[in-house]
């Protein structure tokens, strides 16, 4: 991998009851840990020493473990990945990924296993940024989860989504702000990747991805806005009626939202999986050195 680069595989979902959610990430070159910053900011920055599995819980009971761990924590081959205790996998037809995390800021056990079954595979891959330094896979768009942890006792249901981003330079400087969403719906999912970047050009992405994991462009939805997070991140997205609307925040954070909307796309209404980040906030040296190092540690093996 690239000095100062990154690639991470990311899955999402929301039980059938409305009720849970999760998110799991698998960091090769963990992205928002202020100690692979303040490594890139040093000249250097291995993104293999700077590895993470993680996990967060939304709903009751809700977790977060991101624990960002040196290269002896991390294994790797073909189809699986081991990253520290937690390890992801792909037999062939269903990915599993196994977790072993301590919780932060507040350390806890979180213990469980998460089984992907997609329902088909993608293969269409796309570029960020002009220079081709940036790269976005959505691998099982259309997928189904089985949710079981043993701490929190926890199990669950529902539909997901799995993707995967690469690249070899870091997001900030490349890009100043970016959000993302996806909507899964009976027939098909829709996702929006809408990006500004820093030589002052915009994507903007709509995606319909089929049964057959087939990804098609849409016409390019409306704009539409929702309230700021409570750091003030805006939290801009697209909509065929020009409105969206916040169900609930997942994850507020300095420089980053995660949420669940009602949308309308593909001429339904939706429920959807929202993200927005501001990389400029990112950025900044005040929210790496004092706010990250308690949500993001470092373990030293």
């Amino acid at each position: 991998m690239a000095n100062r680069g990154y690639r991470w595989w990311y899955l999402d979902a929301l039980s059938d009851d409305g009720a849970h959610g999760i998110t799991i990430i698998a960091f090769l070159g963990t992205v928002f840990s202020p100690w692979y910053a303040f490594a890139r900011r040093g000249g250097g920055g291995d993104p293999l020493n700077h590895c993470c599995m993680h996990v967060a819980l939304y709903g009751k009971p809700a977790r977060w473990a991101m624990t960002d761990r040196p290269g002896a924590a991390l294994q790797r081959g073909a189809d699986f990945l081991q990253i520290g205790p937690s390890a992801m996998r792909w037999d062939g037809t269903k990915l599993v990924v196994d977790l072993a995390e301590i919780t932060a800021p507040i350390p806890g056990k979180l213990r469980g296993r998460v089984t992907l079954y997609p329902e088909a595979l993608s293969h269409r891959a796309f570029r960020l940024d002009g220079a081709g330094r940036h790269h976005w896979q959505p691998i099982a768009p259309r997928s189904r989860v089985e949710v079981a942890f043993e701490n929190p006792s926890l199990r669950w249901s529902g539909f997901s989504y799995f993707d995967t981003n690469t690249g070899t330079a870091p997001l900030e400087e490349d890009f100043l702000f970016w959000d993302w969403c996806r909507a899964p719906m009976p027939e098909a999912t829709a996702i929006l990747y809408n990006a500004s970047r820093r030589d002052g050009s915009a994507q903007s992405l709509a995606l319909r991805v089929n049964r057959a994991g087939e990804v098609e462009d849409m016409p390019i939805p409306a704009p539409a806005s929702m309230p700021p997070g409570l750091w003030r991140v805006a939290r801009p997205t697209r909509s065929e009626d020009g409105k969206a609307e916040l169900v609930r925040a997942l994850v507020d954070a300095p420089f980053y939202t995660r949420s669940e909307i009602r949308t309308r796309l593909l001429g339904q209404n939706a429920i959807a999986v929202h993200e927005s980040l501001a990389l400029n906030r990112f950025d900044n040296l005040a929210v790496q050195a004092l706010m990250l190092p308690f949500r993001v540690p470092r373990a030293f093996r």
